[in-house]
């Protein structure tokens, strides 16, 4: 099958295009020919023109439909894939793709068909707002950050939404998680229209010879609705005990200098430095204070057999078994996770009993060839729906 993959990248890497590289990989895996079709969001960063133009183009863009237009009649695809649309591209491709009489799935690894920011978080908590149809809260609590990239934001979901150019284009969503397939049922998505696709790990093993490791290790981006104030509020509580922060810090330069003398910063990392990273765990931390889509961290540190401690929130919490896998703390309460890591840090034989059940757990629900399983099926519905006479 050939498969075009369309994603409008960050203007930094993010988990985003890590995860649709790791898909479009899983796919010529198994003999599929995957293209992209994108865009980057850097062209646009350091341009205060190239801001205001995407401000427009994220909310229709026939530039961007006729580029694909000659992408598709160049390609000639089976199956496209939407990922991230804005700004550059909008919902205007997906016209294309339906004039190709193309089955389309969209991957959603956030919230953003309801939520204008995608987080479901206004910056200091939780918030439901804009669902239901009240993208303006977004502007008015300026979601986003400044007032007019929160008004971009807003007017962009409001047009997705009343024009249905998504929507009705697509015919099969990916989520992450149960958690988050029922927050797009209650949105208003049919059920049969919603397939469930875990993150899609590299493959991994653990170390031969087990190790308890030294250190509370938060890794990820470094940001508030990451719970990183959480962790560092935990680690000033447990002076004695050594944590460390993996991650790019750019967005919150300041708070390096802020951290107590306990935290160690080894920035952001990948391949090997980030696997020994995990090895050198003692337990990981995932603190995050909004509904993550689906965090690899915890997964990877299951299959690293480390124990987890993570935020009671959404998908976070439904991915870890406390008193099996590891624990769950009450979402951003610094006292309780502090408690938590204690009780898990000072006994090891426990250490490595949450952190071997994490690992079979790991290996028996999202192994590489469970996921393709998964992508398969969501992949064979699309196809059923978009061509329902075919035999």
């Amino acid at each position: 099958m050939r498969i075009l993959y369309i994603h409008n990248d960050y203007a930094k890497p993010s988990g985003e295009e890590h995860a649709a590289a790791a898909l479009a990989e899983l796919l010529r895996e198994h003999g599929h020919e995957v293209e992209f079709f994108r865009r980057s969001s850097a062209e646009i960063a350091d341009s205060a023109w190239g801001r205001l133009k995407s401000f427009f183009t994220g909310i229709a863009n026939p530039c961007a439909a006729r580029a694909l237009l000659r992408k598709l009649d160049e390609y000639r695809p089976d199956l496209a894939i939407v990922q991230n649309v804005y700004p550059l591209l909008s919902p205007s491709v997906f016209k294309p793709l339906k004039k190709h009489g193309l089955p389309v799935v969209m991957r959603c690894p956030n919230y953003r068909l309801f939520c204008p920011n995608g987080l479901c978080y206004d910056g200091e908590r939780i918030c439901e707002k804009c669902l239901g149809g009240h993208e303006w809260h977004c502007a008015w609590k300026r979601c986003a950050g400044g007032r007019f990239k929160s008004l971009g934001y807003a007017v962009r979901g409001w047009a997705a939404r009343v024009s249905r150019r998504i929507v009705d284009n697509v015919d099969i969503f990916i989520v992450q998680t149960e958690f988050q397939r029922q927050k797009f049922i209650a949105q208003g998505i049919p059920s049969e229209q919603l397939g469930i696709l875990p993150g899609i790990m590299p493959q991994i093993a653990p170390a031969e010879d087990w190790q308890a490791g030294r250190f509370v290790t938060f890794i990820g981006r470094v940001s508030p609705e990451k719970g990183i104030d959480e962790f560092l509020a935990a680690a000033r509580l447990l002076p004695e005990i050594p944590f460390r922060v993996a991650g790019a810090y750019d967005g919150m330069p300041e708070i390096r200098e802020q951290s107590p003398a306990n935290v160690e910063w080894l920035g952001f990392l990948k391949g090997d430095a980030l696997r020994q990273a995990y090895l050198d765990s003692r337990l990981v931390v995932v603190p995050s204070k909004w509904y993550e889509g689906f965090p690899n961290v915890i997964v990877m540190g299951m299959m690293l057999e480390r124990p987890i401690v993570t935020a009671d929130l959404g998908a976070t919490g439904s991915i870890i078994d406390a008193g099996r896998t590891g624990d769950k703390f009450a979402p951003g309460n610094a006292d309780d996770l502090a408690q938590k890591i204690r009780t898990i840090y000072t006994d090891i034989p426990l250490c490595r009993q949450y952190g071997e059940a994490g690992h079979q757990e790991a290996t028996a629900l999202y192994s590489r060839e469970q996921i393709y399983a998964k992508l398969k099926a969501i992949i064979d519905a699309a196809c059923r729906r978009a061509h329902p006479d075919t035999p």
